[in-house]
């Protein structure tokens, strides 16, 4: 073979390859795009089946704030003796109550939210110790000054329940 036949077979296969390279590359980037969009889609899905149950989640967080309230507890939960010991322990025992009731919910919710509902509970904790601390003899005494302690003050749950409410806006 010549080399102008050389050069004429290369005239003739250069074109060939070139276009073969680009179809390739359309070919990868149309599957590239065909493969996000189907993530997407399933993602899509995904989320419009989990948005519910993540509602829910943050609903029954925000009635546990609102049972644990100070007001709303100390209402629901009479003292059975006249020991302020015994229903200190049991206010703390019926907030840990509902908390463990609620715990699967975190893996529905942020970490920041999940730490702000465990700091409320916490905090309600500590008021109800605080109160107990002082001279009070008797269960309904301890009822009194829990009551009288938080009124002035915004209580925990209610902070939290806004953060919560902040973080359910957004999730729309």
């Amino acid at each position: 073979m010549s080399g102008e036949a050389i050069l004429q077979m290369f005239g003739f296969l250069l074109p060939a390859v070139v276009t073969g390279v680009v179809a390739f590359y359309f070919f990868k980037l149309h599957t590239k795009n065909e493969d996000g969009r189907r993530r997407f889609l399933l993602h899509k899905e995904a989320q419009k089946n989990a948005l519910p149950i993540r509602l829910q989640a943050y609903e029954r967080m925000a009635l546990f704030l609102e049972r644990i309230a100070i007001p709303s507890l100390v209402v629901r939960v009479a003292p059975k003796t006249a020991d302020k010991n015994a229903y200190e322990a049991l206010l703390i025992k019926s907030i840990e109550n509902e908390f463990d009731h609620n715990l699967s919910q975190q893996i529905y919710m942020t970490d920041e939210c999940w730490n702000v509902i465990k700091a409320a509970k916490s905090a309600t904790i500590q008021m109800i110790r605080k109160a107990a601390m002082s001279e009070t003899d008797s269960a309904d005494k301890l009822r009194e000054d829990i009551l009288t302690e938080t009124m002035d003050k915004q209580s925990p749950s209610s902070t939290a329940l806004s953060f919560v409410k902040k973080e359910i806006g957004e999730i729309w």
